[in-house]
C-alpha cells in the first residue's frame, strides 16, 4: 500500500472516504412511513421542533404566553417562529442555520425567505417518497429508532403487527420503566401484568415477562433510555432494582447491549413542555460501577454535559463492554463536536461512535450529516497527518475502513449486529 505523502493527499483521503461512506445512524426518534404521524418531516415541523422553540420563546420575551401559543394550530405557529427567528433578525444560531441548511440542500433558495414556496414544495411530496430522497441524499443505510412501548400512539401499531421499512431498525425504549416506576406500573397493570407499585409478590418475574415480550415482537438493536443527572448506581430506588432484577439480565439473556443517555433535567419550564428541559452534571462512576457490576452486558453511553465528556472517556479507556456514542443534544453544536471528538481520538482511537443525527425530524439528518461530515474531516485529516509526521505511513486503503466504522459501523459491531 503507497504511503500519503503530505497534508493535502490525507485530506483528499479522508474526504473520499466520507462522501463514499453510508451512515449508520445509531440513534434518532424517526420512524418510517408505515408508522404514520410518528413520521415527522416538512418546513413546519422543522419550525416547530424544540430547539427552535427555546429560542423563540427567549427572542419573544413576554410578548407571547406559551400557553396560548401552544393552543395555535402548528402552521401558525410557524408562522410566528418564521416571522421573529428567520425575517426580523438573521438567523445566526445553530438550530435555525439547520433549517436553511436542510432548505439548500433539498434544493430549494433559503434566499427567497419565502415560507409559503418551501410549503408547496413539501406538499407537492409523499412521505415515501421524501423519505427516500433524505435517506439517498445522506447516504444513510440503516436508521436506529427510538421506539416506547409505553406510548399509547406507538403501542398498538407493534401489538397489530405490521411491516415497515427495512432500513429502519428498532430499539426499545424503557425509560418510564426505570425513572417513571408508578406510572410504568399503571400501564402494566393495564396490559395484565401481575406488578405491584412496591415492586413485591410477582412484579420481578412480570417485568421480565414484558421485556422478553416485547423484544420478541420488537427484535430490537439495544434497549436505551434517558436518564437524569441524579441516576445512581447502585443505590436503594426502583430502578437500581429494575435494573439489576429484570432489565440488564434480559438484556444480557437476548445478547442485547443497554444504550443510556444520561444528563436529561425533564421540565425545568414546565410551560415550554418539550422545550423546557435542561442538563445537568452527571456521575460517571455510576457508569464504571455499572459496567464493573455486569461485566458481560454492553453499554452504549453518552452523557449530556460538556464537562462530563472527559471523565466518561477515561472510563471507557477502562472497560471494554463500554462504547461511547455521539454527541448528544446541547453539545450537538460544531465547536462542541469537534472539541469533543479531538479528545476522544486521544483518548479512545477509534473505539468509539463520534456521532448519531438524534433527528425528529427527517429533514434534520441534511444538516446534522452534513455538519458530522465537515467536522470528521477536519479532525480526521488533522490525526492522520500528525501519524504521518511520525514517519507511519498512512494509505487510502486504511483510512477508508476506518472512516466507516466511525460512522456507526463500529457501534453495530460492538453490540452485535455487524452489517
Amino acid at each position: 500500500m503507497a504511503g500519503l505523502s503530505n497534508r493535502t493527499e490525507i485530506e483528499a483521503a479522508v474526504n473520499a472516504a466520507l462522501d463514499s461512506s453510508e451512515i449508520v445512524d445509531i440513534h434518532t426518534h424517526l420512524f418510517s412511513p408505515e408508522f404514520g404521524g410518528l413520521l415527522l418531516w416538512g418546513i413546519d415541523e422543522m419550525l416547530t421542533y424544540h430547539y427552535i422553540l427555546t429560542e423563540f420563546f427567549r427572542t419573544v420575551g413576554f410578548e407571547i404566553d406559551p400557553e396560548r401559543f401552544y393552543d395555535l394550530p402548528k402552521t401558525e405557529q410557524a408562522d410566528l417562529i418564521w416571522d421573529r427567528l428567520f425575517v426580523r433578525q438573521l438567523p445566526i444560531s445553530e438550530s435555525c442555520r439547520g433549517v436553511l441548511t436542510c432548505l439548500k440542500g433539498l434544493g430549494l433558495d433559503p434566499a427567497v425567505r419565502n415560507l409559503a414556496i418551501y410549503r408547496k414544495y413539501f406538499a407537492g411530496t409523499t412521505p415515501q417518497a421524501h423519505l427516500d430522497h433524505v435517506l439517498k441524499l445522506t447516504k444513510i443505510r440503516k436508521a436506529v429508532m427510538t421506539n416506547d412501548p409505553f406510548d399509547a400512539e406507538e403501542r398498538p401499531l407493534w401489538k397489530n403487527g405490521f411491516t415497515y421499512d427495512e432500513r429502519f431498525l428498532p430499539a426499545l425504549r424503557i425509560d418510564t420503566l426505570l425513572v417513571e416506576w408508578p406510572k410504568a406500573c399503571g400501564v402494566l397493570a393495564e396490559l395484565d401484568y401481575d406488578v405491584r407499585p412496591d415492586l413485591g409478590g410477582k412484579t420481578m418475574n412480570e417485568v421480565r415477562r414484558f421485556l422478553t415480550d416485547w423484544i420478541t415482537r420488537m427484535r430490537p438493536v439495544y434497549l436505551a433510555a434517558s436518564l437524569p443527572p441524579s441516576f445512581r448506581y447502585p443505590d436503594d430506588s426502583a430502578g437500581t432494582r429494575l435494573l439489576d432484577e429484570c432489565v440488564l439480565p434480559v438484556a444480557a439473556d437476548h445478547g442485547l447491549a443497554m444504550a443510556m443517555m444520561i444528563g436529561v433535567r425533564r421540565g425545568v419550564n414546565p410551560r415550554l413542555k418539550l422545550a423546557g428541559d435542561a442538563l445537568g452534571k452527571s456521575d460517571m462512576t455510576s457508569v464504571a460501577n455499572l459496567c464493573t457490576a455486569f461485566n458481560q452486558n454492553r453499554f452504549l453511553i453518552t452523557v449530556l454535559g460538556r464537562e462530563d465528556q472527559h471523565e466518561l472517556a477515561v472510563c471507557a479507556r477502562k472497560f471494554h463492554n463500554l462504547h461511547i456514542f455521539g454527541c448528544w443534544w446541547y453539545v450537538n453544536v460544531p465547536s462542541l463536536t469537534e472539541e469533543i471528538t479531538r479528545m476522544r481520538i486521544e483518548l479512545l482511537g477509534h473505539t468509539f461512535t463520534p456521532q448519531h443525527s438524534d433527528a425528529r425530524v427527517l429533514d434534520q439528518l441534511i444538516y446534522k450529516w452534513s455538519d458530522n461530515r465537515r467536522m470528521l474531516a477536519r479532525v480526521l485529516t488533522d490525526k492522520y497527518a500528525a501519524l504521518a509526521e511520525t514517519g507511519f505511513p498512512v494509505s487510502r486503503d486504511e483510512i477508508t475502513p476506518e472512516v466507516t466504522d466511525m460512522l456507526g459501523r463500529a457501534a453495530m459491531r460492538f453490540i452485535g449486529r455487524d452489517l
